[in-house]
């Protein structure tokens, strides 16, 4: 089974606000095995816009990841993250098909 990802693009305008919100979303993130293979870095936008902050949150499946945006604990994070950021957010099915050889 393919897992699930979230793409995460977001500008933030508190940091001390937004320190809250990653307490809340933590709760949401757990219950849903949430593992982030990106949380913000260095990176390079040759192409198109960007945003501040970026964050690549992978699930044990895109149902899972699904699941998880729409949950009451990440809706309370969200209620917090609203008001101090402005951001894109993409949940995605993952590719388990042939590579290039």
């Amino acid at each position: 089974m393919a897992k699930g990802y979230w793409i995460a693009r977001v500008d933030v305008r508190d940091d001390n606000v937004y320190a809250k919100y990653r307490d809340a979303n933590a709760i949401a993130f757990k219950k849903y095995g949430a593992k982030f293979v990106v949380r913000g870095g260095k990176f390079e936008n040759p192409e198109g816009s960007s945003r501040s902050r970026n964050v690549v949150i992978e699930f044990p499946s895109y149902q899972a990841a699904v699941d998880c945006y729409h949950s009451p604990e990440y809706k309370h994070a969200i209620s917090i993250r609203a008001p101090i950021s402005e951001g894109d957010i993409v949940i995605i099915e993952g590719y388990d098909g042939p590579q290039p050889s």
